[in-house]
């Protein structure tokens, strides 16, 4: 083999053994690194104008079917009534301009009634806090996905 064979066979391996070590170190840091959100709230708000457009026959989505909060990231619920109208969501009545806040102390499937909701419903699902590396790097690859920022 020849020098300048060698030399670029170097050159070529070189890159992909960067390249790979750079992958590595990312899922290493995502593995590893500890989940903080600035704000353990996960705001929803009901637009001005839901109830009228309903009450005109409009389609009107204006929250999930299913909403997903994690234990210790984003694990309380916020609900703001923007409409004219009050708001149901379980038992609570929100007024027209109120807030309410529900946070979830264990993992779960929750089902409520929802008056912003078409088919009056809604679920929420609690994960659990991803305290296992494994289970950090597949919560940061799903909320990567869910993001839609790899769109």
């Amino acid at each position: 083999m020849t020098v300048e064979r060698r030399s670029e066979l170097l050159r070529r391996y070189g890159f992909l053994i960067l390249v790979t070590g750079m992958l590595v170190g990312a899922m290493a840091w995502a593995a590893l690194r500890p989940i903080r959100s600035a704000s353990r709230d996960q705001l929803f708000e009901i637009p001005k104008g839901t109830w009228a457009r309903r009450m005109a026959g409009n389609h009107v989505e204006i929250l999930p079917n299913e909403i997903r909060l994690t234990l210790g990231v984003k694990d309380i619920l916020v609900l703001k009534n923007l409409d004219d109208v009050p708001q149901v969501f379980g038992a609570v009545l929100m007024m027209p301009g109120q807030s309410f806040r529900l946070p979830f102390e264990m993992a779960a499937s929750y089902q409520f009634a929802c008056t912003a909701h078409a088919s009056g419903q809604m679920t929420i699902v609690v994960e659990p806090n991803p305290a296992s590396p494994w289970a950090r790097l597949r919560w940061r690859a799903g909320e990567l996905l869910r993001s839609g920022r790899w769109s």
